[in-house]
């Protein structure tokens, strides 16, 4: 199996900055490469909705509403994820979910949320 752990999230005033970090680990990585590596977010009474992906090799994806805000990188080697975040507006408040694929599999790997609040 696959854990993730998200780190980074709290409290901030809108226009603020939050940089979130996911660790991925498991004897799984023993036999498999990490796939993508990414972030979801789920503000209250809404779907689940992309954040930013990253491939393995740096392709990058980001959700409409980011507009040059945020910026995901990742150290394969450290299997760590990260999301930094400006310019955070109180629609961006939510949880936010570390995820990912091992490569060449299609099970997604989730992991428990930390929360993002922006104060007006």
């Amino acid at each position: 199996q696959v854990q993730l752990v998200e780190t980074g999230g709290g409290l901030v005033q809108a226009g603020g900055s939050l940089n979130l970090t996911c660790v991925a680990s498991g004897s799984i990585f023993n036999t498999y490469v990490m796939g993508p590596m990414g972030w979801y977010r789920q503000a209250p009474g809404q779907q689940r909705e992309l954040v930013a992906t990253r491939g393995r090799f740096g392709v990058t994806n980001y959700g409409d509403f980011v507009k040059g805000r945020f910026t995901i990188s990742r150290d394969n080697a450290k299997k760590m994820v990260h999301l930094q975040m400006n310019s955070l507006k109180p629609e961006d408040t939510g949880v936010y979910y570390c995820t990912t694929k091992l490569a060449g599999r299609d099970k997604d790997y989730w992991g428990q949320g930390t929360q993002v609040t922006v104060s007006s």
